[in-house]
């Protein structure tokens, strides 16, 4: 999973951004299907930073169904 943080992704997860914040922290966000949540987090947790404190704040893409929402409401 390191490796998804030096530019190439496991498949089915696509990295979306990554920050250093202050040289003391990284923001990495990742597009993960919900299947894989947990392995994903699993995976940073036990092997990408070893001794550094991790936290994970999953949040959820509602843009599609927003948008087929939208579309049915204009039909």
């Amino acid at each position: 999973m390191l490796a998804a943080f030096q530019g190439v992704s496991p498949p089915g997860v696509e990295i979306v951004s990554r920050y250093v914040m202050m040289r003391i922290a990284q923001v990495v966000r990742l597009r993960v299907p919900d299947d894989r949540l947990r392995e994903v987090n699993h995976a940073i947790e036990t092997t990408a930073w070893g001794g550094y404190r991790t936290e994970f704040y999953p949040t959820y893409d509602y843009k599609a169904a927003a948008q087929k929402l939208r579309d049915e409401m204009n039909k």
